[in-house]
């Protein structure tokens, strides 16, 4: 057995007082008269052990009562493997989950309402010198210091819910990152969650041998819920008037079939589609909701569903922009190619800026969503290494070799991107074989392919070499060999034709297939923003370059909300870092001053939609051997905290055996008669009277 405050045995000095109280209990004596006493020395020899018996039994009482008095403060406990230094100050780490499934309910309120109180409940275990870290999803920097109890308990009352969602080893290492900062004292780590299964990958925990971990899991009920987890556009740009197909992915996580969803499309606040969905459980299904009617200009999504009791995620928000024109630049040698310019010019949708290669401005590459070389003889490091990074960064670049093309030049550049890249010109006749109709280029192109399609046919052609990247061919040449290929590059895209928009090589300028290609390669292009950000997971964004300064900043605006972020410019794009700065989900206006640059999306963490819990023995199994898992509705978690972190507690049982012989004293002196026990009896005798001093 061992104490945990064991300067209070010193307070056993005071068993020396009953002892002296007993030794010294001086007593009036009351006078009594008898006219004859022969009889009374009897008396007294029968009653003098049982008047000792009587005292000796109080004194043992009282010492008693006050021994276990005293160890009852001294803490007494017996001692486990998780207690390697009682006594010293103890620094206790509390995580308090306030993630998004905290808001369902249970038999004691909400589950954060419950978390809170067994926070409290494991504070109060400890002794008020003691020190404690409160621990949120939000892992602010206020919560990296230890603070009393007081401190904690109002922290407590102050945490609320948050979008936020991490992993249990992400929770663990940020306690541990305080812990191991306080030296020489005994360390505690404790987590009260919920427990839901994406909180870890079922991975053994890595947790400091010196610290016990302690896991509080609250009893959360498994609930129905179906929820929007994605949408993407199948159009890459949208022009203004036109169709567009919205692509939702509804993602049932109950395990029973959930029947008639309704689903609601809004843009810019109007409806624009409406629906019910059935889904069966543990499934995920995608439906495609049709509209138009859009104008130019940045467009607002909200998806909503209405599904109860889980109200958390039944919005799902998106935002894009309807371009009145898409730019395209056309770079060449200094004399305009005829063909992409009547391309380009067919549609006023396109508006196409050329320049000489000589002449670009690197700065203002990103704004064009697709940049088209051709003519260029010999491709310059500067513009090939701007080109890479644009291509890296989501743009499309179209590349036609020239007719006199320096084939090591375009060897350097098409080759640090994964493209192929024109090895030797070879002069045969041949045709085009055969269209690759699985390539996005010709997705609604044909209504109907006829059998013996008319396909360009050429007379020379510059050979491809073999790529090691991702190649999609567009078109292919009689025996394999690539006439017009695609090729992935970080989020961009470059496609290689073998052939320059020169008659001499083919028909393809003129062939009635160049036209809906180019189109299509065009709508394809873009490396606009996203059309959603996650909460907690997005805390930098990326966006087309935006200049600011000192009088001109950035700001993310919803309602009377205002947010600063943190900007800064790197090649080709502006980064913005909002950080744990963005709580609440919705449209936010990012704006440069009084002007909209673009309007952003934000949504929860959809993590937080499977409300499937671990179970006790799921979690023991990813806990090191210092650990234990703590479930609420078994017992006191003040009790088992206790236990679990001194060992088994005594003082209870001294406080109630002081109690017992408390009230044994008074039974002793008070109910007792005097038939058992008498005071003692001097007889005195003289002439006229006999008295007894009692």
């Amino acid at each position: 057995m061992h104490f945990l405050y064991p300067a209070f045995l010193f307070a056993l000095i005071s068993l020396a007082i009953p002892i002296l109280v007993h030794l010294f209990n001086f007593r009036r004596y009351q006078k009594v008269y008898f006219s004859n006493v022969q009889f009374l020395k009897e008396i007294q020899e029968q009653q003098s052990s049982r008047r000792n018996l009587k005292e000796r039994l109080i004194l043992a009482a009282r010492l008693l009562a006050l021994t276990f008095l005293v160890l009852a403060f001294a803490r007494p406990y017996i001692s486990n493997h998780n207690n390697t230094n009682a006594g010293a100050q103890r620094n206790i780490s509390i995580f308090l989950d306030n993630s998004y499934s905290m808001q369902t309910l249970n038999r004691e309120g909400s589950l954060l309402d419950e978390a809170k109180r067994r926070a409290k409940e494991i504070v109060s275990a400890y002794s008020m010198n003691d020190k404690f870290q409160l621990l949120t999803q939000d892992f602010e920097g206020k919560h990296q210091r230890l603070l009393s109890r007081d401190e904690f308990n109002d922290a407590v009352d102050a945490v609320k819910i948050s979008p936020r969602s991490r992993t249990l080893q992400q929770i663990i290492d940020r306690q541990q990152n305080l812990l191991i900062m306080q030296p020489g004292a005994s360390r505690s780590i404790d987590v009260i969650s919920d427990f839901q299964k994406n909180i870890t990958n079922g991975q053994p925990l890595k947790v400091d041998t010196g610290i016990h971990v302690s896991l509080v899991q609250l009893n959360a009920n498994t609930q129905a819920n179906v929820a929007v987890d994605s949408v993407w556009l199948l159009s890459a740009i949208h022009r203004p008037g036109e169709t567009e197909k919205l692509v939702v992915k509804l993602h049932n996580y109950a395990g029973e079939n959930s029947t008639k969803i309704p689903l609601k499309l809004s843009i810019n606040g109007e409806q624009k589609a409406l629906g019910g969905f059935t889904i069966n459980a543990r499934s995920i299904q995608t439906d495609t909701l049709t509209f138009s009617g859009l104008k130019p200009g940045w467009q607002r999504g909200e998806i909503t569903l209405q599904d109860n009791p889980v109200t958390f995620d039944n919005q799902f928000y998106f935002s894009f922009n309807v371009k009145q024109q898409m730019p395209v630049l056309l770079i060449d040698d200094g004399t305009a190619n005829p063909y992409l310019k009547a391309v380009f010019g067919a549609d006023q949708f396109f508006n196409a800026d050329r320049v000489p290669d000589g002449n670009v401005d690197y700065a203002g590459l990103t704004t064009y969503p697709l940049i088209v070389i051709s003519d260029i003889k010999a491709v310059s490091a500067g513009l090939s290494q701007q080109l890479k990074t644009y291509v890296n960064k989501g743009g499309t670049l179209a590349v036609f070799p020239a007719a006199d093309a320096d084939l090591a030049s375009y060897k350097l550049f098409l080759q640090q991107m994964g493209a192929a890249y024109p090895e030797k010109l070879t002069i045969e006749n041949i045709k085009v074989s055969a269209l690759n109709l699985q390539n996005p280029v010709f997705k609604n192109i044909f209504e109907d392919l006829p059998t013996n399609p008319d396909l360009p046919i050429v007379k020379k052609y510059y050979q491809l070499s073999t790529s090691s990247g991702s190649n999609e061919n567009i078109m292919q040449l009689q025996g394999g060999q690539a006439f017009w290929a695609g090729y992935n590059n970080g989020k961009g895209k470059v496609y290689v034709s073998a052939v320059p928009l020169n008659e001499d090589f083919s028909n393809l300028p003129r062939h009635a297939l160049f036209v809906p290609i180019m189109f299509r390669i065009a709508l394809l292009s873009g490396h606009d923003q996203p059309l959603f950000y996650s909460l907690g997971h997005d805390e930098t964004i990326e966006t087309t370059p935006i200049q600011s300064s000192e009088k001109q900043l950035l700001k993310l605006i919803k309602g009377k909300q205002i947010i600063i972020p943190d900007v800064k410019q790197q090649e080709g794009s502006t980064l913005l870092y909002v950080s744990d700065q963005l709580q609440e989900t919705g449209l936010y206006e990012l704006k440069k001053q009084d002007s909209t640059v673009s309007v952003m999306a934000f949504n929860d963490n959809r993590g937080e939609s499977d409300l499937s819990y671990y179970t006790p023995a799921e979690l023991i199994k990813i806990l090191p051997d210092k650990g234990d898992v703590i479930e609420t509705n078994k017992g006191s978690v003040k009790d088992i905290v206790s236990q679990a972190d001194f060992g088994v507690q005594l003082w209870k049982l001294c406080i109630i055996l002081a109690l017992i012989f408390l009230a044994a004293e008074i039974l002793l002196t008070r109910y007792i008669p005097i038939a058992i026990g008498t005071d003692k009896v001097v007889a005195l005798q003289n002439e006229k009277s006999t008295s007894i001093h009692t």
